[in-house]
């Protein structure tokens, strides 16, 4: 007797995000410290990106809103130095940013040859929508863990992650 195809999940459920697909490595590899980081972290990506999405923004998009918030008014410039985003590319996500109403660019009154990115009341108020979209996704991305080892693991990955600064 054929075996019964498994029940479609229910509308209810949330399907996690796809994790691009990657070849299976030799277990020397995947037991490596930094092959267990690179894998969570893609999780941990694909999960905020499809949060985000729901949000109508894009991973850069955000990076973008939550420096100017941070930052602003804030010279072009210096915001694609701090985020570390090729000028270009900034110009192309302000200019999406700008074109949906979440910033303002206007000439920076200390050097008017550079422009002052400011976040408009609509950017704000996406912002906070993105912020709560990202947490919940990271709380998914941690779930598997305990409120402690939660912290735990915050503290050794903020370690790890400051050697050699």
């Amino acid at each position: 007797m054929p075996e019964t195809p498994p029940a479609p999940p229910t509308p209810a459920a949330r399907p996690a995000p796809s994790v691009p697909a990657v070849p299976s490595a030799p277990a020397a590899i995947r037991t490596l410290p930094s092959w267990i980081l690179g894998r969570a972290a893609a999780r941990g990506r694909a999960l905020v990106a499809e949060a985000l999405a729901a949000e109508g923004m894009k991973m850069w998009h955000h990076v973008v809103l939550a420096a100017v918030a941070d930052l602003g008014p804030v010279a072009q410039a210096d915001l694609g130095r701090g985020i570390q985003l090729d000028p270009k590319d900034l110009v192309g996500v302000l200019n999406d940013l700008q074109g949906a109403g979440l910033v303002e660019r206007t000439p920076d009154p200390e050097d008017r040859r550079k422009n002052a990115v400011t976040l408009t009341a609509d950017g704000r108020a996406l912002l906070r929508r993105c912020a709560t979209a990202a947490r919940a996704a990271n709380d998914d991305l941690l779930a598997p863990l305990s409120a402690a080892e939660r912290e735990s693991f915050l503290e050794l990955l903020e370690r790890v992650a400051r050697v050699g600064e």
